[in-house]
């Protein structure tokens, strides 16, 4: 990849579309979704790669043609570490647990990380004798500190300013200050946490609601706080939070095909998620600007929704192919 090509992609972080859901909106509450699959690598978590990476260069930690980047993740943490800092010149471990869709981790190794799979659950847990994944990048990493940097973004601050200081900005620019509720699901509470705090710097009342997981789980990057700790990240500003909604497996996977149908387009279970909560909370309301954080969309869980019936087989690939507000990736060959 030539240097311009990937200063191009590390540029493009950020900056990602406000839509509104038409379909959903009525004439006084009004739905958005932030496609942050927008993002070069495809989904929000571009945003604390990219801010992690910088902040341990700005901290003299990694060093080009040297660092081993590694890092425990659900996924697309780990995709975006694996694209911005391969492009960057750095080398990628990702510890993943392995019910991760095969997609996911083909989109890894293509981007040249190497995997180490563990059977955590489908976000790795925080928590002593639960938190596998996070073990495992600690037990490589701490031997080799000369080598190895570990990001950690359940307690790295620079996860929660990439939000602070650009999510947050954006979505109250593009809603001209009217934004009233934001939604969005919750792992590491850096997303949460950056846009809240600046959001509510902003406009006092504005509601925060976090969106968690139910127990045994099927949303991948989503966090249940009753099998997992809350990381310490989200624990020093939890009390941003105005509201808590727990998402179900089959509400979540419904309301993506509902997106599917009614907006035409393909979103990630955690998009489901979302946007079921959003509708949830609106009943009864009278008025507001609804913005949801939408993760990453639908191209990493073909094999997931198959096998659970949300699509079937054509009606998936017709998507991949007329659904709107899918752009390239920079990790795709061709669309």
């Amino acid at each position: 990849m030539e240097s311009v090509a990937r200063q191009n992609i590390i540029e493009s972080v950020g900056n990602t579309p406000l839509i509104e859901l038409t379909s959903f909106s009525t004439k006084n509450i009004k739905f958005y979704a932030k496609l942050e699959w927008y993002n070069p690598f495809g989904s929000v978590k571009d945003r604390a790669a990219y801010w992690m990476i910088k902040d341990a260069e700005k901290k003299g930690i990694l060093k080009k043609d040297k660092s081993v980047i590694i890092e425990p993740t659900s996924g697309n943490t780990g995709i975006a570490l694996a694209g911005i800092a391969i492009s960057l010149g750095y080398r990628v471990e990702i510890v993943i647990p392995e019910r991760v869709s095969n997609e996911t981790k083909k989109i890894l190794r293509d981007l040249g990380a190497t995997l180490h799979e563990t059977s955590d659950d489908l976000c790795p847990r925080v928590g002593a004798g639960t938190d596998q994944s996070i073990a495992l990048a600690k037990a490589i990493s701490k031997p080799r500190p000369d080598v190895y940097y570990m990001p950690n973004q359940y307690e790295n601050d620079a996860n929660y300013l990439a939000h602070y200081e650009s999510t947050g900005p954006e979505i109250w620019a593009q809603t001209n200050g009217k934004v009233s509720h934001f939604f969005t699901g919750c792992g590491t509470g850096g997303t949460i946490t950056g846009v809240a705090t600046y959001l509510k710097e902003k406009k006092k009342d504005v509601r925060i609601i976090a969106i968690q997981a139910q127990q045994n789980h099927l949303l991948q990057g989503l966090r249940n706080f009753q099998e997992s700790a809350m990381p310490d990240l989200f624990k020093r500003r939890q009390g941003v939070v105005d509201h808590w909604i727990t998402a179900t497996n089959k509400d979540s996977f419904n309301m993506a095909r509902e997106l599917a149908i009614r907006e035409n387009l393909l979103v990630g279970p955690s998009s489901g998620s979302v946007m079921a909560s959003m509708l949830e909370l609106a009943d009864g309301l009278e008025d507001g600007v609804f913005v949801g954080l939408f993760a990453d969309d639908g191209r990493k869980f073909k094999s997931l929704y198959l096998e659970h019936g949300i699509f079937t087989t054509s009606e998936y690939e017709n998507l991949i192919i007329s659904a709107r507000n899918l752009p390239h990736l920079a990790y795709q060959k061709s669309r």
